[in-house]
């Protein structure tokens, strides 16, 4: 890892709201629900199928979990009537998670019955180690209700993962797998890049190897070259899994998955809570943060202005 990557990964909280507005301005959809509507339109005729994401999270105030709760269930309502081929993701601190554990569940339970009456699915999303034991509870009593209507996200890079899925398995569980992307400690986190991506197969091999539905969430490369060895060897037809990206992240790849057969999601956040999830981003492929200062140095480009509506598409 370079300098400027090393210093991306661990100096972000001190760089300049407006620069890391340039970073949004790839990865979310825009302010409002008519910004991701557009930008699923244009996944959808691209051929991808997407999830979106109400960007929020860490809410310790009860009101706005239960606004959080009004929003999905209007925007489950405009995916049906808009006739999109997507779904949602959820991240439980924003629907109350750290508040109270059981309004979570009452919270989660109303979007994922919104989601069963209308045919859709509901993905839990997977935020730091804190949360792990408690969005698995959660993910388990909404599934023994909704058992086709809502899956769950499981990180490589936790130690725990392997556990996991033997929990999981015979639920017949809808799973993301991704890396994982929050900074954790080592004794409960891989922290080397090669073992992580390892896991992930082997993690990612085991889910389909047993007949999960498996979201193969990456933009590694090497990775989705082993997902594509993998459903091949399986001999799984197109159904039974898909890839899923980023927004922004990698279109050529995305065209490469789509145009060898295979399903592909992309996730669509959208909202004006953009900046931790930017961070994140940026954390994760600081690579980005090099061409975005890159760019505004040599091309002259401004910050993004304080009123931030970032992409159109």
């Amino acid at each position: 890892m370079s300098l400027f990557d090393t210093l991306i990964k661990y100096g972000m909280p001190f760089v300049p709201k407006p620069i890391v507005g340039q970073v949004a301005r790839r990865y979310v959809a825009g302010d409002t629900i008519d910004d991701a509507v557009r930008t699923l339109r244009a996944m959808n005729d691209e051929g991808a199928m997407g999830t979106v994401d109400v960007l929020g999270e860490e809410v310790r105030d009860r009101s706005k979990a239960k606004a959080a709760v009004t929003q999905y269930l209007e925007l489950l309502d405009r995916i049906e009537g808009e006739k999109l081929d997507a779904n949602v993701s959820i991240k439980p601190t924003m629907l109350g998670l750290k508040i109270d554990e059981a309004e979570c569940v009452d919270n989660v339970t109303a979007i994922v019955s919104k989601a069963a009456d209308l045919g859709n699915f509901v993905r839990i999303d997977m935020e730091d180690h804190t949360c792990t034991d408690a969005t698995l509870r959660l993910h388990k009593t909404v599934h023994e209700a909704f058992p086709m209507s809502v899956g769950v996200v499981l990180q490589a890079y936790l130690l725990r993962t392997t556990g996991d899925i033997d929990s999981l398995l015979p639920m017949e569980p809808n799973i993301r797998i991704c890396k994982g992307i929050y900074r954790e400690p080592s004794d409960i986190a891989w922290q080397d890049f090669d073992t992580v991506r390892a896991n992930f197969i082997y993690n990612m091999e085991k889910l389909l190897a047993n007949g999960a539905y498996v979201g193969i969430a990456t933009h590694d490369r090497h990775l989705v070259w082993a997902g594509m060895r993998a459903v091949d060897q399986l001999g799984l037809n197109p159904e039974d899994y898909e890839f899923q990206m980023l927004l922004g992240v990698d279109p050529a790849l995305r065209k490469v998955i789509l145009s060898n057969g295979h399903r592909l999601r992309v996730y669509v956040p959208y909202g004006i809570d953009w900046y931790p999830y930017s961070i994140r981003r940026l954390r994760e492929n600081p690579s980005v943060a090099h061409h975005v200062i890159r760019a505004m140095l040599t091309r002259g480009h401004s910050f993004a202005p304080r009123n931030f509506r970032p992409r159109r598409s």
